[in-house]
């Protein structure tokens, strides 16, 4: 017979082993579609979405003796955006279903769509990389004259400046932010850090503006090799240079398959879209600068 004390230990083999809380790993928040103009491939007319513009015309001197007779000819550009499909699969089987923590399964239906919503602003980001013109250069340490370089050259464009209703945008590594950040705050040693700008980014990191950009900070942004980050300035919203084409509608599909796995639900989330640049070269400008982890 054994004497003691009867501790968790002694019956181990009699407490239920239960989660108390679930949790799914948390995404970061894309910003593309929130900066883009966003279009819909309307049925019936084709694979591609299809936007013309016109070159501009010269207008010429004349005077009360001139006999015109040289017509400008019109000239017309095509953007073409032609969606295409991506497409991820879940499978649960019942036996899974049944036995599985309640709070568990519940966390894990958004999964899915969260993939789905990363691959799209991914794919968004990747604008950046075919911009005509880039900011800054591998190893810079970004400052806020690129920034507004970036948008002074948009606004100023010679071949095209971009339509009054968009609005100028910088989407950023957090890294990129944080050298903007060090600029504003190089001179904090002092004290007492006088009111404005620089107390206020101080207490509370950067916010807003820049240059008349409106910033606005995406964790999807990868670090490339040589630990670099590429960020992008442009003129975003309604007509401005970055424009997301929905084809199909988002879809999603439960297939029941009770052949595999003694039985459970496949589903299916089907996406169809592209990304494009209008005004190519003109409205967009990549910025890539030193993404190292900061340190101080």
């Amino acid at each position: 017979m054994t004497t003691g004390s009867t501790t968790t230990g002694a019956l181990a083999e009699s407490l239920d082993d239960i989660r108390s809380a679930a949790r799914i790993v948390r995404e970061h928040v894309g910003q593309m579609e929130s900066t883009a103009d966003m279009q819909t491939l309307g049925e019936g007319i084709g694979a591609s979405w299809q936007e013309i513009s016109y070159d501009q015309l010269t207008a010429q001197d004349v005077t009360e003796s001139t006999e015109l007779d040289n017509p400008q000819q019109l000239a017309d550009n095509l953007l073409t955006v032609t969606p295409s499909m991506i497409q991820i699969e879940t499978f649960l089987t019942d036996n899974l279903v049944a036995k599985m923590n309640r709070k568990g399964l519940a966390e894990t239906g958004g999964l899915a769509m969260s993939a789905i919503r990363r691959r799209k602003n991914a794919d968004g980001l990747a604008l950046f990389a075919s911009a005509g013109t880039e900011l800054a250069g591998a190893g810079t340490t970004l400052t806020s004259g690129h920034i507004t370089a970036g948008v002074s050259r948009i606004l100023a464009d010679a071949n095209e400046p971009p339509p009054d209703s968009t609005t100028m945008y910088f989407v950023a590594h957090g890294y990129q932010l944080k050298d903007l950040e060090d600029e504003l705050n190089a001179g904090a040693g002092t004290y007492p850090l006088p009111a404005g700008l620089s107390e206020d980014v101080f207490r509370n990191g950067l916010r807003g503006q820049v240059g008349g950009a409106l910033i606005k900070v995406d964790g999807n942004i990868q670090v490339i090799t040589g630990d670099d980050v590429r960020g992008g300035v442009f003129a975003g919203g309604k007509g401005g240079a970055v424009v997301r084409v929905q084809g199909m509608a988002l879809k999603v599909e439960t297939y029941r398959r009770p052949m595999r796995g003694g039985g459970g639900d496949s589903v299916f989330i089907r996406d169809d879209y592209a990304w494009g640049e209008r005004s190519a070269g003109n409205w967009l400008y990549g910025v890539l600068s030193d993404g190292t982890a900061p340190t101080s």
